[in-house]
C-alpha cells in the first residue's frame, strides 16, 4: 500500500507516518525499487498500535524504547511488559483526575441550568 492509501485507511497524515518512521516507531517499512514506501498489513497493525498508545499518552520516547526492546527479541518480554505497566499506571492516574474534572464540570453545568431556570444570572465561583 502507498503512503496515501495507509494515510486514508489509518486516518493519519502522510507527514505523521514519515515522522513515526524516522522516530523509530515503524519497523522496517518496505520500499519499492524506486524507493517508494510499500506498507503491509503488519505495518498498518503497528500504526494502529502506535496511534492507540499515543492517544493513551505514551510519548514518542517511550514508544521508541518499546520498539527498541521489541527488536531485541523475546528476552525483553518482561522489560516491555514493565514499560507498558508503568504507562498504564500513569494513564489510570490521569483517568481518575479526569473523572474529578468531569464531576466538577457536571456540577457547574447543573448550577447554570438552575440559574437559567430561575432566571438568576448572577453566579459565583
Amino acid at each position: 500500500m502507498t503512503i496515501s492509501e495507509v494515510s486514508k485507511r489509518c486516518n493519519i497524515s502522510p507527514d505523521t507516518l514519515r515522522y513515526y518512521e524516522k522516530a523509530g516507531l515503524l519497523l522496517d517499512v518496505n520500499r519499492t525499487a524506486g524507493g517508494i514506501r510499500d506498507y503491509t498489513e503488519q505495518d498498518c497493525t503497528q500504526i494502529e498500535f502506535v496511534k492507540c498508545m499515543r492517544s493513551a499518552g505514551l510519548s514518542v520516547e517511550v514508544l521508541r524504547k518499546y520498539f527498541e526492546l521489541f527488536k531485541r527479541g523475546k528476552h525483553t518480554l518482561k522489560a516491555r511488559r514493565d514499560l507498558l505497566a508503568t504507562e498504564r499506571k500513569a494513564l489510570q492516574e490521569r483517568f481518575l483526575e479526569l473523572q474529578g474534572t468531569l464531576k466538577r464540570l457536571d456540577y457547574k453545568i447543573s448550577v447554570y441550568d438552575q440559574a437559567i431556570a430561575s432566571k438568576n444570572k448572577e453566579l459565583k465561583f
